[in-house]
């Protein structure tokens, strides 16, 4: 397992490393604007992500399991929050930008559709002859044109820098499809291929580590795992030896085993990452940050920890994610997505008047759905159709 390097080899906490991103040379907004005059730009960006009304309907967006099927399972609200905490502590770690990170991991998700992947999965399909669904050019839609809260301009108005680590992935033609409406903007990178600052490559990874380990935890807590399937995994039975090596008394307590297992492996995963960052940038000799947007990634993890993680991920794809109940549910909310999206077409007068009178009628259907709680979007099936799902 990864030994921490010294501190001597990194900047001091709190101290801003040359390769971090600096608000005062942000590449900017779309639309102009004045300083503020308490905030940097990322900590602007990050107040109105938090203030707005995506980020708000996250609290009703489900991960893996949906609203009504437990109360303690994680929703896109807390998947984002934990990502944001991950990745602020790697970043102090690296001296990068904790404010950009944090606003990243916060808005990542603002595009994601209720129902989870499946939702975005069955958009997808209804989109599949008008420009298909995509979640996260979908949270670029939302913090550039579908928040509608300033008098000047749709959108948020964030800046260059966060709007880019949002547009985590995206395909060689909606790269081309932006290039033509920004040219040089967020989307160049992907006909480039150069990388994003390392704030974005950070969130990352940050993502991926906080879905292996509360997806662990809501798993057992369903009942669809067991703590016994998950020792076949070395990662976590590595740690969970550990645990009780220390604490034999915690054998009579299995939640707060599982709860230390977790912790004691999320710990390492971050401890890896900021080593494996460390030699990766000394080792590619950057000194600025548009030398390290033309490197390779330098965000990531050990062989050995990915190796690791991809057995786990490999796990709770095979043991969860399509587990006969998981699919089952999965199942019914694709179905009422497609329901839903068919009614909205046949009848846009069902939708908010705004969204009703667009030109694409299409895309407008998609931007109404993919905004759509779990709860709401249930309702709003149950109203057009007459039929109860899940």
């Amino acid at each position: 397992m990864p030994t921490l390097l010294s501190p001597d080899l990194a900047p001091t906490l709190g101290q801003l490393s040359a390769l971090a991103s600096d608000p005062a040379l942000t590449r900017g907004r779309r639309h102009a604007e004045a300083p503020a005059p308490t905030r940097n730009a990322y900590q602007r960006d990050r107040d109105r992500i938090v203030h707005s009304t995506a980020f708000r309907r996250l609290v009703y967006k489900t991960q893996v399991f949906l609203n009504h099927e437990g109360d303690l399972f994680r929703t896109r609200l807390t998947h984002s929050l934990e990502v944001a905490q991950l990745g602020r502590s790697i970043a102090r770690a690296l001296g990068l930008n904790e404010d950009l990170v944090e606003a990243v991991a916060l808005a990542h998700d603002l595009g994601h559709t209720p129902f989870g992947h499946a939702g975005q999965d069955a958009l997808n399909e209804c989109m599949a002859e008008h420009g298909g669904f995509e979640h996260n050019l979908q949270s670029l839609r939302v913090v550039d044109q579908l928040e509608e809260r300033y008098p000047a301009f749709d959108g948020l108005n964030l800046s260059f820098e966060t709007r880019e680590g949002v547009l985590k992935h995206c395909s060689r033609v909606n790269a081309e499809h932006l290039e033509l409406t920004e040219p040089g903007g967020v989307a160049r990178r992907f006909i480039d291929r150069t990388q994003p600052s390392l704030e974005a490559q950070l969130c990352n990874l940050a993502d991926a580590i906080a879905y292996n380990a509360h997806d662990i935890d809501d798993g057992v807590r369903s009942g669809l795992i067991s703590t016994e399937q998950l020792l076949e995994v070395e990662l976590f039975a590595h740690y969970h030896q550990q645990a009780l090596s220390e604490h034999p008394g915690l054998l009579a307590k299995p939640r707060r085993l599982l709860y230390e297992t977790i912790r004691r492996m999320l710990s390492d995963q971050v401890y890896d990452v900021i080593d494996t960052t460390r030699h990766a940038v000394a080792q590619a000799g950057v000194q600025t940050v548009a030398q390290a947007r033309l490197t390779g990634p330098l965000v990531g993890f050990s062989a050995d920890m990915k190796a690791r993680t991809a057995e786990l991920k490999k796990f709770l794809f095979a043991r969860l994610y399509r587990h006969p109940q998981v699919m089952q549910t999965t199942g019914q909310a694709q179905q009422g997505v497609r329901e839903l999206f068919a009614a909205y077409v046949d009848r846009p007068a069902e939708m908010r008047e705004d969204f009703a009178v667009r030109a694409d009628l299409h895309r407008s259907v998609a931007d109404y759905i993919a905004g759509m709680t779990d709860r709401f979007a249930l309702r709003e099936h149950e109203r057009l159709t007459g039929r109860k799902l899940l």
